[in-house]
C-alpha cells in the first residue's frame, strides 16, 4: 500500500501480516480523493472510523487535512496505525488514535464534530447503528457542511435517507460501493 498524492506521495505503508483487515484499494482511494480534494484544507477535521491500516486518514493528511482521528477496535491495528504515522514522521499534533469500537467511540465523543468521516467497517457488520447516530437530529458528530462516506459491499444496500442525512452520490468499483451522505 502506498500514499497516492500530496506530501507523502509514493511512500509505502506497513500492511497487516494477516487478512483480518481489508484495506481500501489504491484505485478506490484515488477516486475518493479526486472527489474530496476541493474540500481538503489545513482546518479540516477528518475521522477515519474503522481505520484498519490508517491509509485513508494518512492520505487525507498527505493531501493537506489539518487533523485526523483514527478509530479501530483492534489493538494490533491501532499499533500498526501508530507505526505508519511514525514511519512517515507525521506530527502527533495532527493525529489521535482511539482503540475502541465505532459505536462506543461515537457515544463518548458526542460533542466533537468532523468535516469528513470515512466509515469502513467489516462488510459483515450491521451499519445501521452508526448510520442512525449520524442521522440523529441531536447529533453534532458531522459538521453542518460535512460529509459521511461509507464503504460497503454491493450486496449491502444502504438507505438513501437516514434521519437528517441523505445520500447524494454512490461510486461503484467492482463489488465495492462508496456512499456519500450529507445533512439535508
Amino acid at each position: 500500500m502506498r500514499i497516492i498524492a500530496g506530501e507523502y506521495r509514493g511512500r509505502i505503508l506497513k500492511s497487516p501480516g494477516n487478512y483480518q483487515t481489508r484495506p481500501t484499494s489504491d484505485r478506490l482511494r484515488e477516486t475518493l480523493f479526486n472527489v474530496l480534494n476541493p474540500r481538503i484544507n489545513p482546518q479540516l477535521k477528518f475521522l477515519d472510523l474503522c481505520a484498519g491500516t490508517g491509509a485513508i486518514g494518512i492520505e487525507a493528511i498527505s493531501r493537506g487535512a489539518g487533523f485526523v482521528s483514527f478509530v479501530d477496535i483492534s489493538r494490533k491495528t491501532c499499533g500498526l496505525i501508530e507505526e505508519n504515522l511514525d514511519l512517515l514522521r507525521i506530527p502527533e499534533t495532527q493525529t489521535e488514535i482511539y482503540c475502541s469500537s465505532a459505536v462506543k467511540f461515537l457515544s463518548r465523543e458526542k460533542q466533537k464534530s468532523w468535516d469528513i468521516v470515512y466509515f469502513d467497517p467489516p462488510y459483515s457488520d450491521d451499519y445501521s447503528l452508526i448510520l442512525n447516530e449520524f442521522g440523529d437530529a441531536e447529533s453534532k458528530t458531522l459538521a453542518d457542511e460535512g460529509l459521511l462516506l461509507v464503504e460497503h459491499h454491493a450486496k449491502n444496500v444502504l438507505p438513501d435517507l437516514i434521519g437528517k442525512i441523505r445520500r447524494w452520490r454512490i461510486i461503484k468499483q467492482g463489488e465495492t460501493r462508496l456512499s456519500f451522505y450529507e445533512k439535508k
